[in-house]
């Protein structure tokens, strides 16, 4: 056995660590920038939610704008999927009804980096607007897609894009208002049937709202 042969398992399990350490810190980021935003956190936070020196989390990362920068292309890349429409020819029920159930379940599983987004959309997106490019792309792509529904009469004559925004607006706010919510209705805020049942009311509500025959 060469040296090189006899050094791997202590190399692959250095590189183990080293990617498991920076999952935490990732999860330890997102936990304060959606708490604090960019201009609030600091590096000591997210070292201290991560349980890390500061000088520790240096070793990991350039810098705490890096870091943000990095989970809002995450974010986007996840958009991208989330609203990533199916064929077409499926029609306005089927492909708005998987759009609006995948975009729901976000909300529910990552409430965080959902209010992130949100966040940094409300102070005019200085930092994410570079990169949405595909983002609107996409988004073209699927205004096009409902405007040639309502020509061949699938779908009542809305505002292609409107409705998109008012897609987005109905399904965050089960990711930046979950508490308030699960008070309301005297419900855990995990509860997996409630979660079922507000998807099916917001999917039939966003429907009927766009004439979907």
């Amino acid at each position: 056995m060469t040296a090189e042969e006899a050094d791997a398992p202590a190399t692959r399990g250095r590189a183990r660590k080293y990617t498991q350490v920076l999952g935490v810190i990732y999860q330890a980021a997102v936990e304060v920038f959606a708490a604090d935003g960019l201009a609030g956190a600091s590096t000591q936070a997210i070292a201290d939610k991560a349980g890390l020196s500061k000088a520790q989390l240096h070793y990991y990362i350039e810098s705490k704008e890096a870091l943000y920068r990095q989970v809002l292309q995450d974010i986007i890349n996840d958009w991208i999927g989330v609203f990533g429409f199916s064929d077409e020819a499926f029609g306005p029920r089927k492909v708005l009804t998987d759009l609006i159930q995948r975009k729901m379940l976000f909300s529910f599983e990552h409430p965080l980096r959902s209010r992130i987004f949100a966040a940094e959309m409300m102070r005019g997106a200085p930092v994410i607007r570079e990169m949405m490019g595909t983002s609107k792309q996409r988004t073209n792509q699927a205004a096009a897609v409902i405007q040639n529904w309502i020509h061949r009469g699938l779908m009542d004559p809305v505002d292609p894009m409107l409705f998109l925004f008012h897609l987005w607006a109905v399904t965050q706010f089960y990711a930046d208002h979950a508490a308030q919510v699960a008070y309301f209705r005297d419900v855990p805020v995990s509860d997996e049937k409630d979660r079922r049942y507000l998807t099916e009311q917001v999917t039939e509500f966003l429907l009927k709202g766009a004439g979907v025959r």
